[in-house]
């Protein structure tokens, strides 16, 4: 078992800073690099990303999607980037968005496994089928030092339609975001009584030891943050920063300063390749303007 990954992130970010930039390599970013939508102009695409960023920014979020469409030729070039970009000090955090339940949640959850021959620091898995149906790769992540980020208030248009819907007195999304905090809580399980948010005060919303390998992914171009994220105790992903919309004062106006968050850019950067130095630069704008 590696270090939990609430503590590597928390340890990638002092050192590189809280960015995570997605390897989206969809087919007019293709084009755009002049590159062909084939299996080598996929590896051409992701070897430049991985060789510019891998040794300078704390998060890489390959999307699976784009790989897994070229089959197992796609799959095989994301195995070698996977391998090169965390051996060069990035976290990586696979973009797959699983969910399921029992053995086949369990085999989403191999990813995690250091023996996996697809290896990574964290998945991103979806809850709709219930807190319980993530609770093998809870476990797979408590075993291994992996970590998790669970949909929970996403700002795509229609979003609400689900996630705005209540449980009781709580919304969906808030129930995500309680069932997370419960994770990052020792000793908590699926079906006991959600802990005090009082109890798990003391590692809410910010870096150090205590961040737990628990998160949520909230978006960060949402008009008003409407769950409350106090006592997480975890890292918010929060994707949509530029082309999409969001920006710096987005992401302090959603969720203040101090929290653990990670905001996460893609073809704001890409869109700068292939030129390695390009892609560094563009990297380099979005780091300096999140510390500053």
């Amino acid at each position: 078992m590696s270090a939990p990954f609430g503590e590597r992130l928390a340890g990638a970010v002092a050192a590189r800073g809280p960015l995570c930039v997605g390897i989206d390599p969809h087919v007019p970013l293709l084009a755009d690099w002049g590159l062909p939508d084939t299996p080598e102009g996929l590896a051409r695409f992701t070897d430049a990303v991985v060789d510019a960023l891998a040794g300078h920014v704390a998060v890489l979020k390959p999307q699976l999607a784009f790989y897994e469409r070229h089959g197992s030729r796609g799959l095989a070039v994301l195995e070698e980037a996977v391998v090169r970009a965390r051996a060069a000090g990035a976290l990586v955090l696979l973009d797959a968005k699983r969910g399921d339940i029992g053995s086949t949640m369990d085999a989403y959850a191999d990813y995690l496994r250091p023996e996996h021959p697809l290896a990574v620091d964290a998945l991103t898995v979806s809850p709709y089928l219930g807190p319980g149906s993530l609770q093998p790769a809870v476990d797979t992540a408590r075993l291994t030092g992996g970590g998790l980020f669970v949909l929970a208030r996403t700002s795509n248009p229609d979003a609400g339609t689900f996630q705005h819907a209540r449980v009781g007195e709580r919304t969906v999304a808030q129930a995500v975001v309680d069932t997370v905090r419960g994770w990052n809580t020792p000793a908590w399980v699926v079906g006991d009584p959600l802990p005090d948010i009082g109890a798990v005060r003391d590692v809410a919303g910010r870096w150090g030891p205590g961040t737990g390998s628990f998160g949520v992914v909230v978006g960060a171009t949402l008009a008003e943050l409407d769950v409350d994220l106090d006592g997480l105790g975890g890292p918010v992903l929060a994707p949509g920063l530029g082309a999409q919309g969001g920006s710096v004062a987005d992401l302090r106006r959603l969720f203040g300063a101090g929290r653990a968050v990670v905001p996460t850019v893609s073809r704001d950067v890409l869109r700068a390749g292939p030129d390695p130095t390009a892609l560094r630069a563009a990297a380099d704008r979005w780091t300096a303007e999140l510390a500053g």
